[in-house]
């Protein structure tokens, strides 16, 4: 007689312990957020101070690499820091543009702040279009846990909590673009003083950087204490 598979044992991981994983992973936590906000400080502080462009981005190159050096020392990962002179590039890219299509200092510094605008832009089309096709980013994040990326669509309860925290997700990206793209464009035309314009900027982006990410954190923290849905293992053929 031929013995009989043992049933699998079901973990005892949750869809909710997992996003919380993945989520604080992908931020970083406290250290890679403020690891993040410091270069855009020190950036708008030289600008406010010096107007010097050079000496602004330059600062903020320096600050992001003795943060580099820093995560190297203590053998942690620099995930977080590159990412943040990644963004500083970026910026830099456009700036160096903006100089050659012959804009002044006031364009130049209005063009470092514009990646993120575009950026946030683009990451909230691409939130909100997957939970409108009924694919939430957020879960495949469970399914990078479970070892299929598509199993948990066929759950209709993990597909409708991770539309909701894709939603959240996406809350933090579109209010930053809704709020900061009026002034990009105000200084840009110059219906607003151009250094006032990047002034702000570099406000609303520290403001409207991690103090709204961890808000929208906080809102998903409290959808997922409230509810225990399983994750299921990707069973064996």
């Amino acid at each position: 007689m031929s013995e009989q598979q043992a049933p699998t044992t079901p973990t005892v991981e949750t869809v909710e312990a997992v996003v919380r994983a993945q989520i604080a992973r992908a931020l970083g936590g406290r250290r890679g957020i403020i690891e993040a906000a410091v270069p855009t400080l020190v950036f708008t502080f030289c600008w406010i101070t010096t107007k010097e462009l050079r000496v602004a981005l330059i600062s903020s190159v320096v600050i992001a690499l003795a943060l580099l050096v820093a995560r190297i020392v203590q053998r942690s990962t620099v995930q977080f820091v590159v990412n943040a002179l990644f963004g500083i590039g970026i910026g830099w890219v456009f700036v160096t543009i903006s100089a050659r299509q012959g804009g002044s200092e006031d364009d130049q510094a209005l063009a470092y702040f514009l990646p993120g605008i575009i950026y946030n832009s683009a990451y909230t089309v691409l939130l909100l279009f997957t939970c409108l096709i009924g694919w939430p980013l957020v879960g495949f994040m469970v399914g990078s846990v479970t070892g299929d990326p598509t199993a948990w669509h066929k759950d209709r309860q993990i597909v409708r909590l991770c539309t909701t925290l894709t939603w959240l997700l996406a809350v933090p990206c579109l209010l930053r673009v809704v709020v900061q793209a009026p002034v990009w464009f105000a200084g840009k035309a110059a219906t607003i003083d151009p250094d006032t314009a990047v002034a702000v900027l570099g406000i609303l982006k520290i403001a409207m950087g991690w103090p709204l990410q961890l808000a929208a954190l906080a809102a998903m923290a409290w959808i997922l204490a409230r509810n225990k849905t399983p994750v299921e293992p990707v069973q064996p053929a």
